[in-house]
């Protein structure tokens, strides 16, 4: 008879090493969750604010149609990421005292994935549009292509490769 052992991250493997059930899990994970958004949060904030303030000034009116489009999508994308990364608030609200932790945070982990990949689309076309105004299009566009990489190095590719690379690596 073989014994395996528990998986990192499963309820057992919580019980064993945590000495935290399900339960207790679920409110340390949506903690750690509230935190990151914390974080996260008054950057986007503070974005979408000066985005909203920029249409009213004397440069707006000499914006290329690119760049007025540039403008748009970002403001669009920054008042989705608030939205989303507010969401888990408001769901936690919603939910309160329903018994309905471990669901709440499965979907607040998801609205976190969705609220960070739209962060991500509001950086780039921001910076799109200030290199465009700065450097013009040929320049933005190089300029974007780098950041997209080091995005995508930085937020994806690197986590998971190091995530990898370890053994028994698994979700908390």
């Amino acid at each position: 008879m073989t014994v395996t052992e528990p998986v990192i991250g499963s309820d057992h493997w919580n019980e064993q090493h945590r000495d935290e059930g399900p339960l207790c899990r679920a409110d340390r994970n949506f903690i750690e969750i509230l935190q990151e958004l914390r974080v996260v949060l008054t950057g986007v904030q503070i974005l979408f604010g000066f985005l909203l303030t920029a249409s009213f000034t004397e440069q707006f009116a000499q914006l290329t149609p690119l760049q007025r489009g540039l403008f748009v999508s970002t403001l669009l994308a920054a008042a989705l990421t608030s939205a989303l990364l507010v969401a888990p608030v408001a769901a936690h609200r919603a939910v309160f005292r329903l018994g309905r932790k471990p669901a709440l945070v499965h979907w607040a982990h998801r609205l976190t994935q969705c609220g960070l990949g739209s962060l991500a689309v509001t950086l780039v076309s921001g910076l799109g549009l200030v290199l465009d105004l700065a450097v013009g299009t040929p320049g933005a566009l190089a300029g974007v292509a780098g950041f997209v990489v080091v995005l995508a190095g930085l937020w994806v590719i690197g986590p998971v490769r190091r995530l990898r690379r370890e053994d028994g690596s698994a979700s908390s």
